[in-house]
């Protein structure tokens, strides 16, 4: 009998990416919908739940031995397949150091705990070469990141910290802690207030829209909108707290710093 687990299903995308890199992939037997990293898993199997919500009998029928899930709002999801019998393991990673942890932790739920210490360790030299680039720049330019519009949520906890390794300074610092969107709601005053030197947008599921947003009264003033350094960050490269925000989100913020850089 193999004490570890051979038929897991993955309730987000974050975990799903993690046992691709690691090579573990034929161990899956069932995803979120949403998932999208990397992208062959979608065609290769089955899709059991969205995020929230998830058809638990199909899930039992899979005969998973292992369930991973992220955050809090998987909690009834979580209780469900609890009170089936069915182990769980439910990640919150809500920091850089939460997301690299969670990679080490998924390593070892399936015997590939070096493979995962690799993994972290060259996302970690990534980390320190986009922190080496950071700081040649003249000062921290002020980003004010809006994850969502209507209404306006300004960036979470491992966003804000990607900011400051890329060389920003997040607008909000004081929000960023709050792991529920309702709790990051602000107003175009407050923004106008903090005058940021680069807006970036990550509108989930949909495209930004930086015409929209220069429109916004009182926002013409700002050296964000002055400077033309208004950009976009699909949610997939930086909203999902996997291995690709740093593969994809920090890199993007790299780039956009460096650009900013040009303006000075």
């Amino acid at each position: 009998m193999n004490s570890l687990p051979q038929r897991i299903i993955c309730l987000t995308t974050e975990t799903v990416e993690v046992l691709y890199l690691l090579g573990e992939q034929d161990r899956i037997v069932g995803i979120s919908g949403y998932t999208t990293r990397p992208a062959i898993a979608r065609k290769e199997k089955s899709k059991v739940s969205a995020f929230t919500t998830a058809k638990i009998d199909k899930i039992i029928d899979l005969k998973p031995d292992l369930i991973l899930g992220f955050s809090n709002l998987q909690a009834d999801i979580a209780a469900a397949l609890i009170k089936a019998g069915i182990e769980v393991h439910v990640f919150n990673q809500r920091s850089v150091d939460d997301i690299l942890r969670m990679i080490i932790t998924t390593g070892r739920l399936v015997g590939a705990t070096k493979k995962a210490e690799n993994i972290v360790k060259a996302l970690q030299t990534e980390i320190a070469a986009v922190r080496k680039t950071a700081s040649g720049l003249p000062r921290k330019p002020k980003v004010y990141f809006e994850e969502w519009n209507e209404p306006m949520m300004c960036s979470i906890r491992w966003v804000a910290e990607l900011i400051e390794i890329a060389g920003g300074e997040d607008s909000f610092p004081e929000l960023t802690q709050f792991h529920s969107a309702s709790e990051r709601i602000i107003t175009r005053a407050q923004v106008l207030e903090r005058m940021p030197d680069i807006i970036i947008g990550s509108w989930c599921g949909k495209k930004f829209q930086p015409e929209e947003v220069k429109a916004r009264e009182g926002w013409s003033a700002m050296p964000a909108v002055k400077n033309n350094m208004l950009f976009e960050i699909k949610s997939a490269d930086i909203l999902q707290p996997g291995p690709s925000v740093f593969t994809h989100g920090l890199k993007q913020l790299e780039a956009i710093m460096q650009q900013w850089r040009k303006t000075q």
